[in-house]
């Protein structure tokens, strides 16, 4: 059950503020106290926007990361930047985001960084907020990585990728992290044509140290590079495998499926705290209160309001800073219109 019914959250990435932006492609000119300065000031104006729009649960942001998989290769070795192929104009699509050469076996030895990016939301968060730390599950970061003659197939990779990804949980779990959210979209993207079974054995393997032990949530979407999906926008082939996935909440994109298939919700909420997608990250137009509280209505009759968390679709790194509060701000509103209602 949820701390408070339909509970308000966000997915883990939040906008850089355009000074952190600029500074990130500037780095060369700062020195090592002045980049810790920065870290400092971006997760306190991330945090200052989701608990000014009155967010029951929030992360850091992710402001130490400058992109979902890659920021986290600088904690892998055995990584080499390969940008053959890499297109550097026209359209934003995924083909612009640079891949990497597997040279040795991938270790961690530092661990993956969000220990530490926990340790700062802790120390710099207000007393009694709802926290949580997101992480990329070993399949969604094996998505960059070129398997090369170490290893075979993108499996295989996951597979080298899987351990570390475990050890990083078993640490928070032993910081006494309330939540931990384990982003898995490419298993979402791919489900219409993967082994799902496989899948599902993948992520409850990377999430043991957690079962029982914090509440452990998956998100799910379609992706969103530059704002555009990748993954065919159908929860259906999930089913009904993913109800083995070993979590206490499960989050769905759904405003970007206009609903379509918010009847599926029903199983997944017998299965599993629910959290749903109720802002699209992808689109400027502005959801007022009571476009979100029609949203959430329409979820009540598949997932009770006990069992419910309304977030946005995805992470909202790629919508711009001032379209990101307004729209947390009224998904508050609307979340607590239909409290009431209750």
């Amino acid at each position: 059950m949820q701390p408070v019914p339909i509970k308000t959250t966000v997915v883990g990435s939040m906008p850089f503020p355009g000074w952190l932006e600029f500074s990130s492609q500037n780095l060369h000119q700062f020195g090592p106290a002045d980049i810790h300065e920065m870290i400092e000031d971006a997760v306190v104006a991330s945090i200052h926007d989701q608990v000014a729009a009155g967010l029951d649960v929030i992360t850091d942001g992710e402001q130490t990361r400058f992109d979902f998989n890659l920021s986290f290769y600088g904690y892998i070795n055995g990584i080499q930047n390969n940008e053959t192929e890499l297109r550097r104009f026209g359209p934003p699509a995924h083909d612009q985001r640079g891949k990497h050469n597997i040279v040795e076996p991938l270790t961690a030895p530092r661990g993956l960084g969000v220990v530490e990016e926990y340790q700062r939301l802790k120390r710099l968060a207000p007393e009694g907020q709802g926290l949580k730390v997101s992480i990329p599950g070993p399949y969604t970061l094996s998505g960059r990585l070129l398997p090369g003659s170490l290893y075979k197939d993108r499996w295989e990779v996951t597979e080298a990728l899987l351990p570390l990804v475990r050890k990083e949980i078993a640490d928070l779990v032993a910081l006494g992290v309330p939540e931990i959210c384990v982003d898995e979209p490419s298993m979402s993207c791919y489900a219409y044509r993967e082994d799902t079974k496989r899948f599902v054995d993948i992520f409850n393997r990377t999430v043991a140290p957690g079962v029982g032990k914090t509440r452990l949530s998956m998100h799910l979407c379609f992706g969103n590079y530059k704002g555009r999906s990748v993954g065919k926008k159908t929860i259906a082939p999930m089913l009904p495998d993913f109800l083995d996935m070993a979590v206490d909440e499960l989050h769905a994109e759904m405003t970007i499926l206009n609903f379509a298939e918010v009847n599926l919700l029903e199983r997944f909420s017998e299965k599993f705290d629910v959290a749903v997608g109720v802002i699209d990250v992808k689109s400027y137009y502005i959801e007022t209160p009571d476009d979100v509280a029609e949203r959430i209505r329409k979820c009540l009759p598949y997932v009770p309001a006990e069992k419910l968390a309304v977030a946005p679709d995805c992470g909202l790194s790629q919508t711009a800073r001032w379209a990101a509060r307004q729209k947390l701000a009224n998904m508050v509103a609307g979340a607590k219109k239909v409290r009431a209602e209750l």
